[in-house]
């Protein structure tokens, strides 16, 4: 689905420095530039650490609450497993440093980056359909990583996962690999949910570059390069992958999915009957041999994006912003975060470990 948020370039500006002396976490921002690759790649890194760096409080977001971590503090000495991120579309990677920060406090180094025309404040229509340039994103990064002096001595290059988010979950699957169905993307959006947010995205002749919003003429599917849009992006550096609400999870080739070999599990944010057909992952569990369904109640898409703090909301309508961002479900957001925090951590638990 859409973050199509007046206000998203703001959201995530900053990466909250507050340490937590139980479960020290650092964080580091790294750019990854090459000239063998054309689009620059701004990326979080978050790792277990030793409790120094620098420990100072970013109180500046106006809409979600910080997460806990030192910037540029020593790493422990180990080999600790890699998760890669993928955020969704119009979102930053910053906005799943809740679940990062959870991830490193459990043992694993975690990098993702804000991929080029589908982050907060440059995103349009033309670029989101390109998950081929998301999953280059994501091979070369863990190419980079892992010759980068500073990683390559504390990543164990046989244990990474994967963790996506919409349109992330999508990138995610891809590099399980899974692949697209163009003709029935342009079905789905044309007669099947022509109302759905990811499909008026398309239609609505608006996008964002540099921060601010642009106008753009609406975005036709079947102008998608079909050789690159169903092509396979298979990582086989990948072992595992956890899915949440995977965009295009409802257009993904059966056979493709259905040879899919590592270690897959789906979320879906959502009572029963109540998920979106747009990120609905139940029948692709069902196609994909080995993998694992959950479905969390009481919440909905929103609910993985980061704990709003009080009055955001307010603020939000205020400014215009239409999305239900910081509207709360039948549960706290605060409670739907730790479910999936156990989940998703035990997932890459039984996957990522030493041993398997």
């Amino acid at each position: 689905m859409k973050l199509t948020a007046l206000f998203l370039p703001l959201l995530f500006c900053t990466v909250a420095t507050t340490a937590s002396a139980a479960e020290p976490v650092g964080v580091r921002k790294i750019s990854v530039v090459t000239q063998d690759y054309p689009r620059p790649l701004a990326v979080i890194v978050w790792y277990p650490s030793k409790g120094d760096g620098q420990t100072t409080e970013h109180d500046d977001d106006r809409i979600f609450e910080a997460n806990s971590a030192s910037t540029n503090a020593t790493i422990r000495e180990s080999r600790f497993p890699l998760v890669l991120l993928s955020h969704g579309s119009g979102s930053r990677v910053d906005g799943m440093g809740w679940i990062a920060t959870e991830l490193a406090k459990a043992g694993y180094i975690v990098a993702g980056p804000n991929h080029p025309g589908t982050t907060s404040g440059d995103s349009t229509p033309a670029a989101t359909p390109k998950i081929w340039e998301r999953t280059q994103d994501i091979s070369v990064l863990i190419t980079a990583l892992a010759a980068d002096p500073d990683w390559q001595g504390s990543i164990d290059q046989k244990r990474i996962g994967m963790l996506g988010f919409s349109l992330g979950g999508a990138t995610a699957m891809e590099l399980a690999g899974a692949r697209p169905d163009l003709d029935a993307f342009v079905n789905y959006c044309d007669d099947e949910q022509p109302g759905m947010l990811d499909c008026t995205w398309f239609r609505g002749g608006r996008g964002y570059a540099g921060g601010d919003f642009v106008k753009v003429e609406p975005f036709d599917l079947r102008n998608i390069n079909r050789k690159l849009f169903e092509q396979s992006n298979r990582d086989p550096r990948i072992s595992s992958v956890v899915a949440i609400d995977p965009g295009l999870g409802t257009v993904m080739k059966p056979d493709s999915v259905k040879t899919i070999d590592i270690p897959v599990t789906l979320v879906n944010l959502g009572n029963e009957g109540e998920v979106p057909r747009a990120v609905l992952a139940d029948q692709l569990a069902k196609d994909i041999p080995g993998s694992s369904y959950i479905r969390i109640d009481d919440a909905d898409h929103y609910s993985f994006l980061p704990i709003c703090k009080p009055g955001a909301s307010d603020f939000l309508k205020s400014v215009g912003e239409s999305d239900p961002i910081c509207e709360e479900t039948a549960r706290p957001r605060g409670d739907i975060h730790a479910q999936l925090s156990r989940l998703i951590v035990e997932a890459f638990g039984r996957t990522l470990q030493a041993g398997n």
